[in-house]
């Protein structure tokens, strides 16, 4: 599996290693991904999770991508981070990195891909009402209908533009 540097590699299919993310899972504690039988089921999991990171974030990003060929959405220039910097000038973050909350997301992300959660599954209709013998389900109007990981959102946050309910603004 070949993973992002921070270089915009056309053929990149991660944003973090195998050996890094079970770093990070050992420092966590997630036995789960130690349980797995083979790195093979860890790379398909890490494929995942970039997938859906990919589908998930991409219109959402700050900045731009470094090159009209890589593979992935990050490295990217003009990501302006506005809890760093100096008084009311935002830091700007290197073009040639991935930075960590993104390979964490992924590494997270794929742990959940490999214990059977599906990260995009399909959608039925809304359920308004249901009734099985004495329990009644009944969704609250614009209750989200596809699964939403709050940590990764939240760990993303810097990176990401506006929520996901508002458009990209661009400046002119």
């Amino acid at each position: 599996m070949l993973t992002e540097t921070g270089t915009g590699l056309p053929n990149a299919e991660s944003y973090i290693s195998v050996a890094d993310a079970t770093a990070h899972h050992a420092a966590m504690g997630n036995a789960a991904w130690a349980a797995l039988a083979s790195d093979d089921l860890r790379e398909q999991a890490l494929r995942r999770a970039t997938a859906y990171m990919q589908q998930t974030y991409r219109a959402r990003w700050k900045g731009m991508r470094t090159t009209s060929s890589q593979a992935l959405d990050w490295p990217r220039y003009d990501v302006e981070l506005d809890d760093v910097g100096y008084g009311r000038y935002a830091s700007i973050l290197p073009s040639n990195v991935v930075p960590a909350e993104v390979r964490t997301a992924c590494a997270d992300l794929a742990l959940r891909a490999a214990t059977g959660v599906e990260l995009s599954p399909d959608l039925d209709r809304t359920i308004t009402r249901e009734t099985v013998g004495p329990i009644t389900t009944e969704y609250e109007n614009g209750a989200p209908e596809a699964p939403r990981f709050r940590s990764v959102d939240r760990m993303l946050a810097p990176y990401l533009c506006g929520s996901s309910l508002s458009g990209r603004m661009v400046r002119g």
